[in-house]
């Protein structure tokens, strides 16, 4: 960050013994049956409880979610519950921002395990890089069945998993690499500077959507940046439908959607003008797209062909959602 902001925004970590160092804002919905083994991991920090405080958000589940949560509570004095009738992902974290204590603000899922280092690393690289808005980390996959021979690294973003490698690096407008927030962490004072999570590019129920990535963006544009750090780590059970192509297809197909809300500027960047609000190298990315998926076909190599697939369903979602805007504003 730079200027006036960048003092007041993120060069001081005031601690307050009152309170904690970091609030952990873990929202669920439905869960009830994997959210113990999240809050487990959370409550075996190798930190005092007192330098930290779980606040997990039922973001109106049917389940058994509030017994499970109140369990916790009843032996943890740093655990909290708190009730978000609004669904959808955005609603559940502002509510668990609102009610947060501490100067640092940490995300989590409730299918994620975090390392017993995990608060003590969040704290530790806040003080080490002042200059950071947020920070990141890995998140890998807990998976006990056969992996597809289909689903590489490349395929790993619907399985909301992420692994920039073992290199620590600033992401920043320069660098626009997304921090997600099954690991993921922000100062509290970037709230009030660029906003909440948007509840428009929300996850509702399962569904994939855009709510970190949004964030960053408006922080970017800001002038902030966030840091990776490969040493920030969280293992993520991955559930069976995930697993499928056809999940997948749709998890491409409603990021598209998601994308073409957003506006990033680098997506909107074109040098050959819009055709129906949308930029056109986008119809020749989906036209190589196209291309590549029936080369592959034709060769039998299905496994690039579903690379090609992937990116011509990111491409439907898009337009779909351009086009639906642009004639109505016609």
């Amino acid at each position: 960050m730079t200027g006036s902001r960048e003092a007041g925004c993120c060069r001081t970590l005031t601690i307050d013994a009152d309170r904690p160092e970091v609030s952990v804002v873990l929202s669920t919905y439905n869960r009830a049956e994997v959210l113990p083994r999240a809050l487990g991991s959370l409550l075996d920090q190798d930190v005092s409880p007192a330098r930290y405080e779980v606040v997990i958000v039922d973001n109106n589940s049917g389940d058994g979610t509030r017994q499970v949560v109140e369990s916790f509570v009843a032996r943890a004095a740093n655990f909290r519950y708190l009730f978000e009738p609004r669904q959808g992902l955005s609603h559940a974290r502002n509510a668990g921002i609102g009610a947060a204590r501490a100067p640092l603000i940490a995300f989590t899922d409730d299918d994620v395990r975090v390392s017993r280092d995990w608060i003590a690393t969040i704290g530790r690289l806040f003080a080490e890089h002042p200059e950071a808005a947020c920070v990141g980390g890995k998140v890998l996959p807990n998976w006990s069945g056969s992996w597809p021979d289909w689903l590489t690294r490349a395929h790993w973003a619907p399985l909301a998993l992420l692994d920039y490698g073992d290199e620590p690096f600033h992401v920043n407008a320069s660098r626009r690499l997304c921090l997600i927030g099954a690991n993921s962490a922000y100062r509290r004072e970037v709230f009030d500077w660029v906003g909440m999570f948007a509840p428009h590019v929300q996850a509702v129920g399962r569904e994939v959507a855009t709510e970190d990535h949004e964030m960053l963006l408006r922080l970017w544009r800001a002038g902030g940046q966030g840091w990776y750090a490969p040493g920030l780590v969280v293992v993520s059970d991955i559930a069976a439908e995930r697993m499928e192509r056809r999940y997948h297809r749709r998890w491409h197909r409603r990021h598209g959607h998601f994308c073409a809300i957003m506006r990033d500027e680098e997506l909107e960047k074109t040098s050959l003008g819009r055709v129906l609000g949308v930029p056109a190298h986008l119809y020749r990315r989906a036209a190589r797209d196209l291309g590549g998926w029936l080369a592959q076909l034709l060769r039998g190599n299905t496994l690039r062909a579903f690379t090609h697939e992937t990116g011509l369903w990111f491409c439907l979602g898009f337009f779909k959602a351009r086009w639906r805007d642009y004639f109505r504003r016609s």
